[in-house]
């Protein structure tokens, strides 16, 4: 696949990060994708799960500022995230596994029935990511392909490895 075919297809990735559909991702993006999860599965915005969630958020948007943000304005544009992508996240995709981990474990944490394990079971990780935006049929393909071991659960390290591909491995076209 060529560099234009891959921008192409990153940059229809944008619209899962931009929750609000303003054509920019910022800090606001992501603490609405915080808030939608807790409403969801009835977790306080001021418990440990909670403040978890909201502090993931925040080192997911500053990793993602800090790869994309090449103006500075604290608001990453769809031209930056393709340039921040492309350039920073294709030949790296463990850095962008690395600035999404603290938000996965504690969406798994929100999401999950406290399994020891860290994890959460498929239908919970369905619904929370319907609640992020994916339709019903593509979250619910997507909750069963993230448990690889076919456990029924979905653990923090099925959740990081696939965003991870989702964003930094684009496949030709079938």
């Amino acid at each position: 696949m060529d560099s234009a075919e891959y921008e192409r297809k990153i940059a229809h990735r944008f619209a899962a990060f931009d929750q609000d559909g303003n054509g920019y991702i910022d800090r606001a993006d992501f603490d609405a994708a915080a808030a939608r999860l807790l409403a969801e599965f009835g977790v306080r915005a001021r418990c440990d799960k909670g403040q978890a969630l909201y502090s993931g958020a925040d080192a997911f948007w500053q990793g993602m500022a800090g790869i994309a943000d090449v103006d500075g304005d604290q608001r990453v544009s769809r031209g930056e995230f393709v340039g921040g992508a492309v350039k920073r996240l294709r030949d790296n995709p463990e850095r962008f596994a690395e600035i999404a981990r603290p938000f996965l474990r504690a969406a798994i944490a929100v999401a999950g029935d406290d399994d020891p394990a860290g994890s959460a079971p498929v239908a919970a990780v369905e619904r929370a990511l319907r609640v992020l935006g994916a339709g019903e049929e593509v979250a619910g393909g997507a909750a069963r392909s993230l448990d690889t071991d076919q456990d029924g659960r979905v653990a923090e390290a099925e959740a990081v490895a696939a965003l991870s591909a989702y964003f930094t491995v684009i496949e030709p076209d079938a």
